[in-house]
């Protein structure tokens, strides 16, 4: 994981190689570690508050420790460590509002502990290990994802949460989470190579689908002041979706024993096989619908993208003729990073795009002509 140093040349990274680097760009025009600083554990995860200069690390041992960088980024100082898991530590969210240290584990747990005293203050066991971790501080609600591929809202206390709800829309598992305090708007990335828009502050239950990638959702940001979405996978693929558009929700697949548009029956429809001497169909859905379809009243494709595909899909025949070009036209833009991102993180002041991949290596992209 890593991170862009908000009003400076310099980016602070974590490996599992155990090192913490800050890089600074020097006179030459490249970037070289101001700080190089090996830890006791693989590094598993970071979060970096620039208003204190906090740096929490979490580590594949459970640990989380919390460093406080020098003004000039050439000194860490450990401050504290925490025994906040049994097994390796997935994320880490520091929230200054608060002064809580939040946290999700391979161990199933979620905790949060108090940065002033480092006491513990609760904790919550979740379904499956988790890999998305965000908080709202206005309503001290935090969303944790996990590897069932589902969302769970907590409402934290002081000394205690309960659960609100939680969210079932994935097929695969939950791998990354972004949240639009100002839109009210929660965004998942899943393994399944999706992503959905969870609709909370409409408050009318809306979750809009995503499909851009071809390969697991990785990493999410949210640039707010154009209300762009930023998405990178293992695809290599860096999407850039506008959100400030009228998106609508793709229909639930209807249930058919038959053809919803010619009849004829499905495989596994015996009696109408029987009485009408058809041969069974394989059943298909048209994503414009949402009816049951034969492959022959289905046989055309065509992107959708106010319903979030902007690849193409299968419709039925009908629907197919009833899509527009203007419907068709694309909102959002594909970028090649040339590397299986794992982890993306964007300064919305420079227009900056940081992404960290699993060939080692951290690129710097400037995305002021598309993310303005």
């Amino acid at each position: 994981m890593a991170a862009i140093v908000p009003k400076e040349d310099g980016v602070i990274s974590v490996s599992e190689d155990r090192t913490v680097r800050v890089w600074l760009k020097r006179d030459s025009g490249q970037y070289w570690p101001s700080i190089y600083h090996a830890m006791p554990s693989p590094c598993s995860c970071m979060s970096f508050n620039p208003e204190t200069r906090r740096l929490s690390i979490g580590l594949d041992n459970g640990t989380i420790s919390e460093f406080i960088l020098s003004e000039d980024y050439n000194k860490m100082t450990l401050v504290k460590s925490y025994q906040a898991h049994q097994s390796r530590v997935m994320m880490v969210l520091f929230v200054l509002e608060m002064e809580w240290l939040l946290s999700t584990g391979q161990d199933k747990h979620f905790t949060w502990h108090c940065s002033e005293s480092g006491q513990r203050l609760g904790g919550y066991r979740t379904s499956a290990g988790a890999c998305g971790l965000q908080f709202d501080v206005e309503t001290r609600h935090v969303f944790v994802g996990d590897h069932s591929g589902q969302v769970t809202i907590l409402k934290l206390e002081q000394e205690s949460c309960s659960l609100v709800t939680t969210f079932k829309g994935h097929t695969g598992g939950v791998t990354a989470l972004c949240w639009d305090p100002i839109q009210r708007v929660l965004f998942s990335g899943s393994s399944d190579h999706s992503i959905i828009m969870w609709d909370i502050g409409g408050r009318k239950g809306t979750a809009i689908e995503l499909q851009g990638h071809n390969d697991k959702v990785q990493s999410l940001s949210y640039a707010h002041h154009t209300r762009q979405l930023i998405s990178c996978g293992a695809d290599g693929g860096i999407v850039v979706w506008n959100m400030d558009v009228e998106r609508q929700e793709t229909p639930e697949w209807l249930d058919s024993d038959s053809c919803q548009k010619c009849d004829q029956p499905f495989f596994w429809n015996f009696k109408q096989m029987w009485d009408s001497k058809k041969i069974g169909l394989r059943q298909h859905h048209c994503r414009k619908c949402g009816k049951a379809v034969c492959g022959k009243c289905s046989s055309k494709r065509s992107s959708i993208p106010l319903m979030g595909f902007e690849f193409e899909v299968r419709v039925c025949d009908s629907c197919h003729e009833s899509i527009t070009d203007e419907e068709r036209a694309p909102t959002a833009t594909f970028h090649d990073s040339k590397h299986n991102i794992v982890h993306v993180h964007f300064d919305a002041t420079r227009g900056w795009l940081l992404t960290s991949g699993t060939d080692k290596v951290i690129k710097l992209w400037d995305m002021t002509p598309v993310v303005s």
